[in-house]
């Protein structure tokens, strides 16, 4: 099984939420939040700052921890082919300065400001419901219900 630790960015701000579009090598787009995998002996809290100004071009500042998610892709569903267990931590966040701007050689290919009412029909990662979820419950435990994925959901 392979493993992932990410951290993310859940930015909502006048009704609106900020997503990256990211396009896969075979040209499908899906969009996600800000964030990624967490280095090696990267402080996560870390890791999301970082990857909001690699991704979007913008300063953040995180305002608090929402919750973690931990889910297991089976083989079939993962990309990889090989089963896999992604760790994510989601981070409610604010945008301090910058102006958004796609991520340079990288795999996002524009960050977008997105009306709320408008994310249930975008090809997005399961990744924006959970952090969604998170933003809008605020779970004591930090945890919401797995999101079923399908249809304009993916892993």
């Amino acid at each position: 099984m392979s493993f992932r630790l990410a951290a993310y960015a859940v930015c909502v701000d006048a009704e609106r939420v900020l997503l990256v579009r990211c396009v896969a090598p075979s040209g499908e787009t899906t969009w996600s939040l800000p964030g990624g995998r967490v280095e090696h002996a990267e402080d996560p809290f870390d890791a999301v700052l970082r990857e909001v100004a690699e991704e979007t071009g913008c300063a953040a500042v995180v305002d608090r921890l929402l919750g973690v998610d931990s889910r297991v892709i089976p083989a079939a569903e993962a990309r990889s082919g090989r089963e896999h267990q992604n760790v994510g931590i989601f981070y409610q966040v604010r945008i301090m300065g910058g102006v958004l701007r796609p991520e340079p050689n990288g795999a996002t290919a524009e960050p977008v400001w997105t009306p709320l009412p408008d994310v249930v029909q975008l090809r997005r990662s399961s990744l924006v419901d959970v952090g969604l979820a998170l933003a809008r419950t605020r779970p004591a435990t930090g945890h919401v219900a797995p999101v079923p994925v399908g249809g304009l959901i993916a892993h």
